[in-house]
């Protein structure tokens, strides 16, 4: 039998009318949408601290919604379009995944849907 998915969502207005969730989970396995730093709001913070680290919470209350927590992370992805942030992103990062220290990758875009974003992130767990 082919195990169920469960879904989360995070508001996004893009949601609806792209047509995906934040997160989904099918049977031990989580895999987190590309992320922004955007707040309820609309707001996007210009500092690329803040950015990542809004992006991380709202990722994590993703995985957190479907049964996971940090420690069964295994893969993140940032992307990023300026290498002149590396520094404060990879700062969120740790601060997030120091001591679990999962597969990770951050990739230099030209740009992502929104020109004040800085980052975007994604995530992959096994949850038991």
């Amino acid at each position: 039998m082919k195990p169920h998915k469960h879904r989360a969502t995070s508001g996004s207005p893009y949601e609806a009318t792209v047509g995906f969730s934040r997160g989904v989970r099918e049977g031990k396995h989580v895999v987190v949408s590309g992320t922004a730093p955007i707040w309820p709001d609309g707001h996007c913070s210009p500092d690329p601290l803040v950015q990542a680290r809004r992006c991380w919470e709202i990722a994590l209350a993703a995985l957190a919604e479907l049964g996971g927590s940090p420690s069964d992370v295994i893969r993140t992805r940032h992307y990023i379009t300026t290498i002149d942030a590396v520094e404060a992103i990879s700062q969120a990062h740790g601060e997030v995944f120091g001591e679990i220290r999962p597969a990770s990758t951050i990739v230099q875009v030209a740009g992502l849907v929104d020109s004040r974003w800085l980052v975007e992130v994604e995530l992959d767990a096994i949850v038991d």
